[in-house]
C-alpha cells in the first residue's frame, strides 16, 4: 500500500478531481507506458480503495477529453477484460451506479456496432467514428452523458477519500 504524504491544509482544500489525482499520481506515473506485468504488480500492492480509485482514474483521465478518446479508450478497456472488470469493480466499490449504467450502455452500443460492422473490439480506431455516422452520434451522446456524470463520480470518490484518509494519505503537520 502506497500512501501519499500531504499536509492537512492541502488535503482539506483540494477539489474533488485534484484530491483523487493527488492520491493516485505516484502510482499512475509509475505505471504509465509500462508493460502489463508492471501495471498488474503495482496495482496489486494497493489497498481496495486505492485500486478502485486507480481504475477510475485509468478510465477518467483517458476518456474525458473528447468523444473520440472516450470511444477509443472504452474500446481498449473492453479489449482488456482485466481492465474493464477493474474499472467496473472500482465504480461498484464507490457505489457509482450512474456511471456504471453508462459504461454498460456504452459497452452494448459498441458491441452492437462491432457486430453490425463485423469487426472485433480490438480493431476499434478513431476512424470508426468518421466512417459511421450512427456510431458517431451514439458515442457523442454517451460522451456528453459521461461529462455530465463525471463530477458526481469525482465527488463520490473524494467523499470516500475524506472519510477514509488513512487508506490514501499520510497527513503531515
Amino acid at each position: 500500500m502506497t500512501l501519499v504524504a500531504m499536509k492537512k491544509q492541502e488535503f482539506d482544500s483540494l477539489d474533488d478531481d485534484s484530491l483523487g489525482w493527488a492520491c493516485m499520481e505516484p502510482t499512475l506515473l509509475q505505471i504509465r507506458g509500462k508493460e502489463m506485468a508492471v501495471k498488474t504488480e503495482a496495482i496489486s500492492r494497493l489497498n481496495k480503495g486505492q485500486q478502485a480509485l486507480c481504475m477510475f482514474r485509468v478510465l477518467y483521465d483517458h476518456a474525458k477529453n473528447s468523444a473520440v478518446e472516450y470511444y477509443t479508450w472504452i474500446s481498449y478497456l473492453l479489449d482488456k477484460p482485466g481492465y474493464w472488470s477493474g474499472v467496473t469493480g472500482g465504480l461498484r466499490f464507490f457505489g457509482d451506479s450512474s456511471m456504471m449504467h453508462l459504461l454498460v450502455e456504452t459497452k452494448e452500443v459498441l458491441e452492437a456496432s462491432n457486430h453490425r460492422r463485423r469487426v472485433s473490439i480490438s480493431d476499434a480506431t478513431y476512424k470508426d467514428l468518421e466512417q459511421d455516422n450512427e456510431l458517431q452520434n451514439a458515442v457523442s451522446h454517451l460522451f456528453a452523458r459521461f461529462l455530465e456524470l463525471a463530477p458526481h463520480s469525482l465527488q463520490m470518490i473524494s467523499t470516500y477519500i475524506r472519510a477514509h484518509p488513512q487508506d490514501f494519505v499520510i497527513i503531515e503537520n
